[in-house]
């Protein structure tokens, strides 16, 4: 009798080196074998992917499928089209696109408010919401109903990242603010009952005193693990720790959500052969998992 087919991820990583971090964790997710390639680009991936579809019968494309990685969240976006465009009919594998851990952090931060507000009434602030996970945290939270204000320090930026998530999700209640934490004046968030901070590592975007300016807060995420931390006051390790009457999430806190999204994903990629895990599917993911 055949054995069954081993199972193998064949990561697309955009950087100079794949990421030992996604490698782990396809391991600790039960995948048999990781086929690793570095530096992948749109232009260079089609033989990569006609590798993955064309090695095995129809029956056993379930048991291949692909992770595109990478630093530079952009640079994944353009790989992940390009592998799906590289697909034809049938013939073809799951795929999942989560560089940077963009997808799967935004999505264990939205479900990290969601244990504490109800997202379809909730005013929620995104600092850093121009950036990969910020940008992703803004969409899942406008599909869920929130209304959603995109903060950067460019104003530009933020109606450009607004324009692009209401795009995809109809209906979308989004609001862009240029501001950073040296303008001191919080008012502008008032009424916010969560505010996420997904900026750059090492950037305080709230000081302890903004934050507890705004009176209406519930819930405050930061997902910055390096020193200074994006919310001032607020622990690296909290996971719903009560501080001033806010739940606080600390990057760590959040983390372990990430981390279960992250594995169960890959692990859905080996269900099917026509699995596409992008933002939306990803968060799905962890609601069925994890739950709001």
């Amino acid at each position: 009798m055949k054995a069954p087919s081993k199972t193998i991820l064949i990561q697309l990583d955009t950087d100079s080196l794949p990421s030992s971090f996604d490698r782990v964790v396809a391991v600790d997710a039960g995948v048999d074998e990781i086929f690793s390639y570095a530096g992948v680009t749109p232009e260079n991936v089609e033989s990569l992917v006609h590798g993955a579809m064309f090695t095995r019968g129809p029956r056993d494309l379930k048991h291949t499928a692909i992770f595109v990685g990478g630093s530079r969240v952009a640079d994944g976006e353009a790989l992940f089209g390009r592998v799906l465009k590289t697909f034809f009919g049938p013939v073809r594998v799951s795929v999942m696109m989560d560089s940077n851990g963009s997808n799967t952090t935004a999505a264990a931060a939205v479900i990290s408010a969601a244990r504490h507000v109800n997202l379809a009434e909730a005013r929620v602030v995104v600092l850093g919401g121009t950036g990969p996970v910020g940008h992703r945290a803004a969409q899942i939270l406008a599909s869920e109903g929130a209304e959603v204000t995109v903060v950067s320090r460019s104003e530009g930026r933020a109606l450009q990242t607004c324009d692009h998530i209401a795009a995809a999700v109809e209906d979308a209640r989004l609001t862009p603010l240029g501001w950073s934490s040296d303008d001191g004046d919080v008012a502008r968030f008032a009424g916010a009952d969560v505010v996420i901070a997904a900026g750059a590592a090492g950037v305080e975007l709230l000081s302890t005193d903004q934050r507890r300016n705004i009176d209406s807060l519930k819930v405050a995420i930061d997902l910055n693990a390096v020193p200074p931390l994006g919310l001032g006051g607020v622990n690296v390790m909290d996971k719903a720790a009560d501080r001033d009457g806010v739940a606080c999430y600390g990057a760590i806190g959040v983390g372990g959500t990430k981390m279960k999204i992250h594995k169960a994903a890959v692990a859905r990629l080996f269900e099917s052969n026509d699995c596409v895990l992008d933002t939306a599917a990803i968060y799905k993911i962890g609601v069925d998992i994890v739950g709001k």
